[in-house]
């Protein structure tokens, strides 16, 4: 069973029922999934023992109703790995990275296409629209293939090569457009209010937050419910760190972190797109937008995201913080990270390694102190950011 309440807006506390299909709230905030949390006390940590390890171990507490409409391609569960070398190189002794580029179509979106196709079937909806950097696009497409439902996507031209072929080889009807994601957005949202499509855009509907909410579920669960002291998360709309946040509240109010203290949420961004940094250094509730946004970690180019007062709201709330990292030091820590560990993460993920480098820098980490990386993505769909000059020999020459 799940005990999904009801749907309510975080920003004027209005609420909706769950039964019917909502994408914002009537003030235009983004709407939230609430569960009756009382009734979840008799959920127990012993329920999860003989179940799978994907996302769905925590059905309970994921806004779907009936099992059979849960559209699932074994995604979640990824591996915490221990980064002792690259620890080491940075004085920390307890240095980890959860790897959410092993979900299928190798991203974290893959949980939020899974929680949000499912109930998007459960709804009855038949066709889908939403922009997309790239790994969001290939995820829905995918899985709304598998679910039968048809998808329209609209993605900067200049997103990498493979998300543009994931969406098209699943299905989708896609659209290149001449600027960044906000401009796709909003030729999305014209053409769903006209077409009658569903829009699925980032916190545009309120279920692909509880997909990515099972991170923090997963992170607490490895961490044997003793949640480590940081959490860095590559920030664009804000969805995985809203979520993850979540995820830490609801395991508090269920009683099964009682009494922990809560990782510090590290909100990192790019130097050339760092909306939420600059609303969190100047004290405000919410950002900007930024203005001609330039990263090469396109998964974080988000000139203005909806939810940004909820992403500011983890940060503080957490202890944490929020800060921006070069493009420069994102392609040195992607290296950095692959020649220590031997994981080719994905820019996203490596902006974390750089800000890493930075608070230790400033003494903000202690070097017995656990921290946790997220790496978003698999670094091979970026294989466009290295251009390296390779020797070529003949038959006959030696090495």
């Amino acid at each position: 069973m799940s005990y999904f309440s009801h749907l309510y807006c975080p920003r004027c506390s209005k609420t909706y029922e769950k039964e019917k299909p909502v994408n914002l709230c009537e003030c235009g905030g983004p709407l939230l999934v609430q569960y009756d949390l009382e009734a979840a006390g008799d959920f127990k940590k012993e329920n999860l023992q003989g179940r799978p390890y994907n996302m769905w171990r925590y059905r309970e507490l994921l806004p779907v109703i009936h099992p059979e409409n849960i559209i699932s391609l074994g995604e979640g569960f990824t591996p915490i790995i221990p980064f002792k070398r690259l620890g080491e190189e940075m004085g920390l002794q307890n240095l980890f990275c959860k790897d959410e580029g092993l979900n299928p179509t190798g991203s974290f979106k893959a949980r939020g296409a899974s929680a949000g196709i499912s109930r998007v079937l459960e709804l009855g909806i038949k066709e889908i629209a939403m922009p997309t950097a790239g790994n969001a696009g290939g995820a829905w497409a995918a899985y709304g293939a598998r679910a039968g439902i048809k998808t329209h996507i609209a993605m900067p031209e200049d997103a990498p090569e493979i998300t543009k072929t994931e969406c098209a080889v699943a299905g989708a009807e896609v659209f290149l457009v001449r600027g960044n994601i906000a401009d796709a957005g909003k030729l999305i949202g014209e053409a769903a209010q006209r077409r009658g499509w569903f829009e699925v855009s980032t916190l545009k509907e309120p279920y692909r937050i509880e997909g990515k909410k099972t991170m923090g579920m997963e992170i607490l669960e490895q961490f044997n419910w003793d949640p480590p002291d940081y959490i860095f998360y590559p920030t664009g709309g804000g969805v995985g760190i809203i979520g993850i946040w979540k995820a830490i509240r609801e395991m508090e109010q269920i009683g099964w972190i009682t009494g922990k203290k809560n990782p510090k949420m590290i909100a990192v961004q790019a130097e050339g797109c760092a909306p939420i940094v600059q609303a969190y250094e100047e004290g405000k509730n919410y950002a900007e937008p930024w203005e001609n946004p330039q990263t090469l970690a396109a998964g974080i180019r988000v000139p203005k995201a909806l939810g940004d007062f909820l992403v500011l709201q983890a940060v503080r709330e957490s202890g944490g913080t929020a800060l921006a990292v070069s493009d420069g030091e994102i392609k040195l820590a992607m290296e950095k990270t692959a020649r220590s560990e031997g994981m080719f993460i994905c820019p996203e993920g490596a902006a974390n390694v750089a800000a890493l480098e930075k608070l230790l820098q400033q003494n903000v980490i202690q070097p017995g102190e656990r921290v946790l990386l997220l790496n978003t993505g698999a670094g091979m769909k970026y294989s466009g950011v290295f251009a390296y000059d390779f020797p070529v020999l003949d038959k006959s020459d030696s090495i």
